[in-house]
């Protein structure tokens, strides 16, 4: 088969890693892969892995893209893809558009991916469109299911993002190198318990949950520092000042390291010992709780949207209703005490079963009547 995946830019974020990952999946299964984009630093990783990319300027939330629904039809009509996937919504009204026009009989069969728990109205509409819908959990098709009463609950199917096991072993340890040149930039942690917040600086993230936890535990005599691994969009730059004031405000200045941008998250996640998931709304999956429970690290998290879910499978332990900071404070307790481990199941939430999954879709789709 020939499948074409729709995208606004190939940089960083999970739609895009989404992109990537199929598209080598299928390349490696013997399909032909092509994605559309803006392009992108993951470009060439996307060429390497042997698929197509093909740019197009189908990323701008203007009006002045529906400009490309000819081209974008046009392409269609040349390449002759047997599914198009759609993974966003501008792309996705581009592509919805010159799709809807061209023959039935002919034109490629429709998937799109419903990523996240994107405002209800008609412009997120779009991502209801196809033929068929994932779902990245089950709570984004409870979400469809609700706000999306048009799309058939047939049409939907669950397709749990997944990482490579071998990538996050049980157990894992950095290698030396590493470990001493943490040690000599972090020698404030040695005999501490370290509780990581990982995900960029935004509003969402719970940073302030996330402080007053801190200084509850120090205030009850434990040994804790707060470490915070996370990019800050230039024009969050002013969030992150406030953060650094709200510190130093409570006296914890000393205790809380913001790490910025880091490209070695999992050893971090390795050498802390609990790691937090502290959204203050739903996040549609939450790849960083499950790559930390693959690690065997207790997670805390709030039982909201797909972290709750993957929680509630793997580490229900660690699962604590939103905004309740006394319940908080008592899970963190239990698991420093206890030391409990998650497992993650066998062969559950796998990249492996990701890409089966929707392999297995595309040619369901493919064979079945128009």
């Amino acid at each position: 088969m020939k499948i074409l995946q729709v995208l606004p830019e190939l940089n960083s974020g999970g739609v895009e890693r989404g992109t990537l990952e199929i598209a080598d999946y299928l390349v490696k299964a013997g399909h032909e892969a092509l994605v559309v984009s803006n392009g992108g630093r993951q470009v060439e990783a996307l060429e390497v892995s042997g698929a197509r990319h093909i740019a197009m300027p189908v990323h701008r939330k203007s009006f002045g893209s529906l400009f490309q629904v000819k081209s974008f039809r046009k392409l269609l009509q040349e390449e002759k893809p047997d599914i198009l996937h759609i993974r966003s919504r501008v792309p996705g009204w581009v592509a919805y558009l010159a799709w809807r026009k061209m023959n039935p009989a002919t034109r490629p069969r429709l998937v799109s991916t419903v990523h996240g728990f994107y405002s209800v109205n008609r412009y997120s509409a779009v991502m209801t469109k196809g033929e068929r819908l994932i779902a990245v959990s089950e709570s984004i098709k409870a979400y469809i299911l609700e706000n999306y009463p048009a799309a058939p609950p047939e049409k939907i199917t669950v397709i749990h993002r997944g990482i490579r096991p071998e990538s996050y072993p049980k157990g894992f340890k950095p290698d030396p190198a590493w470990t001493e040149r943490w040690n000599a930039e972090h020698p404030g942690l040695v005999g501490k318990s370290v509780f990581l917040l990982p995900g960029r600086i935004t509003r969402l993230k719970g940073h302030g949950d996330y402080f007053k936890l801190v200084a509850a535990l120090k205030s009850e005599g434990r040994q804790v520092h707060g470490l915070v691994a996370g990019d800050t969009h230039p024009k969050k730059k002013a969030y992150l000042d406030e953060l650094r004031a709200k510190l130093s405000e409570m006296g914890l200045q000393d205790d809380v390291t913001f790490l910025g941008h880091r490209s070695d998250v999992r050893e971090i996640m390795a050498v802390s010992d609990v790691v937090c998931a502290l959204s203050q709304q739903p996040e549609s999956f939450g790849r960083t709780v499950l790559e930390a429970m693959a690690l065997a690290k207790p997670v805390l998290g709030y039982d909201c949207g797909g972290v709750g879910e993957l929680l509630g499978h793997v580490f229900p332990e660690g699962k604590v209703p939103l905004g309740d900071g006394g319940k908080l404070l008592e899970t963190a307790r239990l698991i420093l005490d206890a030391k409990p481990e998650p497992i993650v199941p066998e062969g559950a939430f796998t990249l492996e079963a990701m890409c089966r999954a929707t392999l297995d879709l595309y040619e369901d789709l493919a064979k079945s009547p128009r």
